[in-house]
């Protein structure tokens, strides 16, 4: 397993060098690829997210691993105005200080933040494929509690996550937890899960679906993205696609969106 410290310079490296879609996305399918597989993403967060019992105008959000801002764009299209960010990375925190001058970010480790966050200051929270990269279990847990003290009693806890339903599978820099123990993390960090669904399906790695298939379907999304150009065609073509399935499904082998709401 990896240091925190080697993490933290992986990631620092990765941003600096690709601060795009495919810098925090699934690189090796390049960016084209990468901005059509966002766009369903974007389409299950907002229509999810608006769903939740809270009047967002108002609300206090705190959006953790901010990355290139894509879901602090997302906050703010569901009309929230009060956003905090926050980032592992320098790379990634100078330049979304930039991008978004009227909103605070903050470089931290969301497994230690110390008293940068004051407690049950947020109404809601969100995590968006960045816990599977906290690789210590000791650390993924105590990011869970951070997150809970930043929330009001009553707050919302969005996360997206693998959730296997197969045998966890563990690598340098991502960590796909069973569904079972990232939900029994959640109830000791003090969350009752509200909902989940699929967030993507075919567009992505299939890492909780047969091994056979997820070989071959994960050869096949590489031969049609060896470049830009097929990328974007391939993109393109499966995006009508996962945007039916993603609809009509209950279960996904790929990245599911989870809605938690602080006890």
């Amino acid at each position: 397993m990896k240091t925190h410290g080697e993490l933290k310079g992986f990631w620092e490296t990765r941003l600096n060098a690709d601060w795009t879609e495919s810098g925090v996305g699934y690189a090796a399918l390049g960016r084209a690829f990468n901005v059509w597989m966002y766009r369903v993403r974007a389409e299950v967060f907002d229509r999810e997210v608006a769903t939740i019992p809270l009047h967002l105008p108002d609300a206090r959000v705190l959006d953790i691993g901010s990355g290139t801002g894509f879901y602090i764009r997302r906050w703010r299209g569901l009309g929230v105005k009060s956003i905090v960010g926050c980032d592992l990375t320098h790379a990634a925190v100078e330049r979304l200080r930039g991008r978004f001058p009227d909103v605070t970010f903050h470089e931290l480790d969301i497994a230690e933040p110390g008293d940068t966050l004051e407690p049950g200051s947020f109404d809601a929270v969100s995590a968006m494929d960045m816990l599977f990269h906290i690789t210590d279990d000791a650390r993924y847990r105590a990011a869970l509690r951070s997150v809970a003290a930043a929330l009001r009693p009553g707050g919302i806890f969005v996360l997206s996550e693998n959730f296997l339903h197969r045998p966890e599978q563990r690598g340098d820099h991502q960590v796909n937890h069973t569904l079972e123990w990232i939900t029994e993390a959640l109830d000791e960090a003090g969350f009752d899960v509200m909902r989940r669904m699929p967030m993507l399906v075919l567009m992505n790695a299939q890492v909780d679906a047969h091994p056979v298939w997820r070989r071959l379907w994960g050869g096949f999304l590489r031969a049609v993205t060896v470049s830009e150009r097929t990328g974007f065609v391939a993109g393109s073509l499966l995006h009508p696609l996962e945007r039916r399935l993603v609809r009509l499904l209950r279960e996904s082998p790929t990245t599911e969106l989870m809605i938690c709401r602080r006890r």
